[in-house]
């Protein structure tokens, strides 16, 4: 009897949670069809060239000045590595897209002073760079 309502709970709360993270995805899966209208893979492969610092750099400013959370990161990340686009680019985007906010930073200077806002955002971002290179070396062993 108590497996049950154990089981009816768990139920219930993964119904909760998908039901508030439905309207992201959503939202998610519509930015990417717009995305695809106005950003060609021509263009992403223009401004991603495959050269490791550079791509790394442009990933980690996009998603710098971009931040979002990290379940919407994968959905874009896995579509920008469809179109071509470097995993040093993609990683770097995708840390910064999570760590660093200079959307936020206003805010988040206001919370936390402007030193330990800042220096935490350059040292987000530098580390992306480690991250990045990092990932591309895992994936390569594995």
């Amino acid at each position: 009897m108590k497996k049950n309502k154990n089981f009816l709970k768990a139920l219930l709360d993964s119904a909760t949670s998908f039901g508030r993270l439905f309207p992201i995805m959503l939202g998610v899966i519509f930015c990417i069809g717009l995305f695809h209208v106005y950003i060609s893979k021509h263009l992403l492969k223009n401004v991603f060239t495959g050269k490791i610092i550079q791509d790394t750099l442009i990933g980690g400013f996009i998603g710098s000045i971009t931040a979002g959370n990290p379940i919407n990161s994968y959905i874009i990340g896995r579509q920008l590595l469809d179109d071509g686009v470097s995993l040093f680019g993609v990683t770097a985007f995708i840390v910064c897209w999570v760590t660093v906010g200079v959307v936020q930073l206003p805010y988040e200077i206001s919370v936390m002073g402007k030193d330990f806002a800042l220096s935490r955002n350059l040292v987000s971002f530098v580390l992306s760079f480690f991250v990045a290179i990092a990932t591309f070396l895992i994936l390569q062993v594995v």
